[in-house]
C-alpha cells in the first residue's frame, strides 16, 4: 500500500505540470458546470419550465414528474439533461491523466528505471489509476455540489429537491467512479501500446461514446433514466471495470517496455 501511494504522489508531481491536464482538472469542471447554471439563469431560473412545451419532453418523462406543475416538469427535464454532463467528467479528467501517464514517462525516458524498482505490476498500475481516477471523481463530486446549490438558488424547491433523488445519487456517487475506473483501465492499456500521448489520449476518448449515445437516447425519448436502469448500468460496470483491471494488468508488459524504450 506505501508504494502504491509513492506512486500516486509521484504521478500527481509530475502530470500537473502539463497544462492540458490542468486544464481538464480545473477548467473542464467549472464550464460544465458554469454553462449550465447561465442557461438556466438566462431563460427564466424558477420560471424555466415554461420555455419547454410538453411536445419538447420524451413522452416517458413524464413519469418522473409525478406531483410536479407542467412548469416544474420543464425545468426538471431541463436540469436532468444537465446533470448528464457530469457523467463526463468522470470520464474526460481521469482519461486525460492517464493517458499521459505511461506514454508521457516513455517520452521523458523516466519510465524505465520506475519499471527497475522492486514495484509490481498490480502497485504500478494500481498507483497511476488511482492518481488519475482520484482528482477526476473528486472534481465531479465538487462541481455537483456546486451544480445543487446553483439549482437550489434558480430553481423551485421541488426541482432542486429532485437532484437529491437516489437515481442521481447513484448516478454521481457510484456510476461516475465505475465509470473513471473504466476509463482508465483502458487509457492504460492504450498507454502501454503507443509512444505518441496525443495518440494515446485521443484513442482512450473513445470510451466517451457510449455516454454520449446515452445522452442522445435519453433527449430524443429513446433512453429513460431511471432507478433501475442505473442500477443495472452500476452492476454492468462493476463487472466490466474487473475485467478492464484484469486485462490491463495482462497486457502490461514491463519486461517488453524495458527492451524496447531503453
Amino acid at each position: 500500500m506505501y508504494k502504491t501511494w509513492v506512486i500516486i504522489r509521484k504521478e500527481w508531481s509530475e502530470v500537473f505540470r502539463n497544462r492540458l491536464v490542468l486544464f481538464s482538472v480545473a477548467f473542464l469542471p467549472l464550464i460544465l458546470t458554469a454553462l449550465p447554471l447561465a442557461i438556466l439563469a438566462g431563460i427564466g431560473g424558477a420560471n424555466a419550465g415554461e420555455a419547454i412545451s410538453a411536445s419538447d419532453m420524451p413522452e416517458a418523462f413524464a413519469a418522473l414528474c409525478r406531483g410536479m406543475s407542467a412548469g416544474d416538469c420543464g425545468s426538471y427535464f431541463l436540469v436532468s439533461e444537465f446533470m448528464l454532463l457530469f457523467m463526463l467528467l468522470p470520464l474526460a479528467i481521469p482519461v486525460t491523466i492517464a493517458s499521459y501517464s505511461i506514454v508521457g514517462e516513455k517520452v521523458t525516458r523516466t519510465l524505465e528505471p520506475l519499471l527497475a524498482t522492486p514495484v509490481s505490476t498490480v502497485q504500478l498500475l494500481g498507483g497511476k489509476s488511482a492518481a488519475a481516477v482520484i482528482p477526476g471523481v473528486a472534481m465531479t463530486w465538487a462541481a455537483f455540489g456546486v451544480f445543487s446549490i446553483g439549482v437550489r438558488i434558480l430553481a423551485k424547491p421541488m426541482v432542486a429537491a429532485r437532484l437529491h433523488d437516489p437515481m442521481w445519487l447513484l448516478a454521481v456517487f457510484v456510476v461516475g467512479p465505475l465509470l473513471a475506473v473504466a476509463a482508465v483501465s483502458i487509457a492504460v492499456m492504450v498507454s502501454s501500446r503507443t509512444s505518441d500521448p496525443r495518440v494515446a489520449e485521443q484513442v482512450s476518448m473513445l470510451v466517451m461514446l457510449p455516454l454520449f449515445l446515452v445522452i442522445v437516447g435519453q433527449v430524443t425519448g429513446l433512453i429513460l433514466l431511471n432507478a433501475q436502469l442505473v442500477v443495472y448500468i452500476a452492476v454492468g460496470l462493476l463487472f466490466v471495470d474487473v475485467g478492464l483491471m484484469a486485462f490491463a494488468i495482462n497486457l502490461f508488459q514491463r519486461e517488453t517496455i524495458l527492451t524496447r524504450w531503453h
